[in-house]
């Protein structure tokens, strides 16, 4: 989120806004499957490629599908799997970190760096007057902030010509509907979305399984009519 005249925010902020920490880690999680750090394990699980910290662990596809930079040998990462990692926000990282084997969202939830990090996220947005924080809801500010990114960002129909950035950004403003459109397979295996919601393209008739992000934490009620 940068500072000036106007807020601009991130998308694992939109994520948080839009709802809760369970989007927010979902995000986390596409990020560091679009980076080649991350595969869904067995159904509602999802684990690190390579045991964090070991050599090539982020050398997979970039975000730009580059191919791994390999092991430089001598057990140190290769360059390439450094510049995916320090790349990371805050937030994916600490998920990375998490994953020493398979984990579920609520193992990943309960851990103390990514607590830290999605409290990092909701006291940046209660700074900047998006979020109240007692109780936790969206201000009118936040309203009106989502309501233009999506004006600005509609629900894309396919993954074609979209960058990483593209990508991250529409999942962080419409949840399941752009998981089944632009990553219906990791987030089926991954427990993210119910596989009716990936045959019907968003259309959701059953609640989200295991790290669904459907649960909404912040009211939209309250600070009056926009």
């Amino acid at each position: 989120m940068s500072g000036g005249t106007s807020v601009r925010l991130e998308p694992y902020e939109v994520a948080l806004l839009r709802g809760g920490p369970r989007a927010a880690m979902t995000l986390a999680a596409l990020a560091l499957q679009l980076r080649g750090l991350v595969d869904a394990g067995r159904p509602g699980r999802i684990r690190a490629t390579r045991a964090p910290g070991t050599a090539g662990a982020a050398g997979a596809a970039g975000a730009t599908g580059a191919p791994s930079a390999g092991d430089t040998g001598g057990g140190r990462p290769a360059q390439g799997a450094l510049d995916a990692l320090s790349a990371l926000d805050a937030l994916p990282e600490a998920v990375y970190a998490a994953l020493p084997r398979p984990a579920s969202f609520a193992e990943l939830e309960a851990r103390l760096e990514v607590r830290e990090a999605l409290s990092g996220l909701r006291a940046g947005l209660v700074a900047a007057g998006m979020l109240r924080s007692l109780p936790a809801r969206r201000t009118r500010a936040a309203r009106r902030a989502l309501r233009a990114l999506r004006e600005g960002h509609p629900l894309p129909a396919g993954r074609k010509g979209l960058s990483e950035a593209d990508v991250l950004m529409a999942v962080a403003l419409y949840g399941e509907p752009a998981l089944s459109v632009l990553a219906a397979r990791f987030a089926l295996r991954a427990g993210l979305i119910a596989r009716a919601e990936v045959a019907d393209k968003g259309f959701h008739r059953r609640a989200p399984r295991g790290g669904g992000t459907g649960g909404v934490m912040y009211s939209c009620g309250g600070g009056g009519s926009d």
